[in-house]
């Protein structure tokens, strides 16, 4: 079945790479920009790619200025901040208790019931509070963490600081995200597996900005992490496909 495209969407992987390239300071490889442009226009194919509004894919370019341009967004700040000895690019940024970047959304830029946080770890990490992606108002939360002992606590639209309890003690890795899209429930996806409809009642968004590696400049993560994603209700088992392809084929491809 051939693809039809609304007319934003054309240029779409092409403005992308070109302004991986600019910021690299030099071209990508065809085979590198191949597999953008498969990820890009398969989401858009998937009819996700509306819903995500912002994200950045940290990994591919060839230094940390072309892994922080936005795939969709503002662009995030690098505090720390990430230098070339953290980032890989077939496996991302690598966090050092310290380090964060802010995605620069705020948590209730998206509605309370129709929201998404993604990301998609290569290195997994225990310890206490360790955050992923993180949005905090000290009241309301918006999170993902993977906690020793406890495995996965998602915070999604809660007033409760325990947050949800789902997935094992063990720190997985691949794609890690929560999406909502009613007040009662919402879906939870690890270890390529979709869990739906976990029973926990929305409260309102928090009006703090987005961080990765860390929630609110501090709980941070030592993981290493090669895309996020924020932003409405999507499918995220057809998203893990897509991030999960890309980077399975960026590993086959850079030496």
């Amino acid at each position: 079945m051939s693809l039809v495209f609304k007319s934003d969407y054309e240029d779409a992987p092409a403005t992308y790479i070109a302004a991986v390239e600019s910021a690299d300071g030099q071209d990508l490889e065809e085979e590198v920009k191949s597999a953008y442009t498969e990820f890009i226009l398969g989401c858009i194919s998937d009819g996700t790619w509306d819903a995500i509004k912002s994200s950045c894919i940290l990994s591919g370019a060839r230094t940390v200025a072309g892994a922080l341009v936005p795939l969709k967004g503002s662009a995030p700040t690098n505090n720390g901040p990430f230098v070339a000895a953290d980032y890989n690019r077939k496996t991302g940024l690598v966090g050092n208790n310290s380090k964060y970047l802010n995605a620069n959304r705020l948590g209730d830029a998206d509605p309370t019931n129709n929201e998404h946080q993604s990301v998609y770890v290569t290195t997994g990490t225990l310890g206490n509070g360790n955050h992923y992606i993180g949005s905090s108002d000290g009241t309301n939360f918006r999170s993902i963490a993977w906690t020793s002992g406890l495995g996965a606590y998602v915070y999604t639209n809660t007033t409760s600081v325990s947050g949800t309890s789902v997935g094992s003690p063990a720190s997985p890795t691949g794609l890690i995200g929560h999406s909502r899209n009613n007040a009662s429930t919402f879906d939870f996806f690890v270890r390529n597996n979709l869990t739906k409809d976990i029973n926990q009642t929305s409260s309102a968004a928090p009006n703090t900005d987005t961080n990765i590696f860390a929630l609110n400049g501090a709980n941070f993560s030592s993981g290493r992490i090669a895309f996020y994603s924020i932003g409405e209700a999507l499918d995220l088992s057809l998203l893990n496909i897509r991030i999960s392809n890309f980077i399975t084929t960026i590993d086959s491809l850079i030496l």
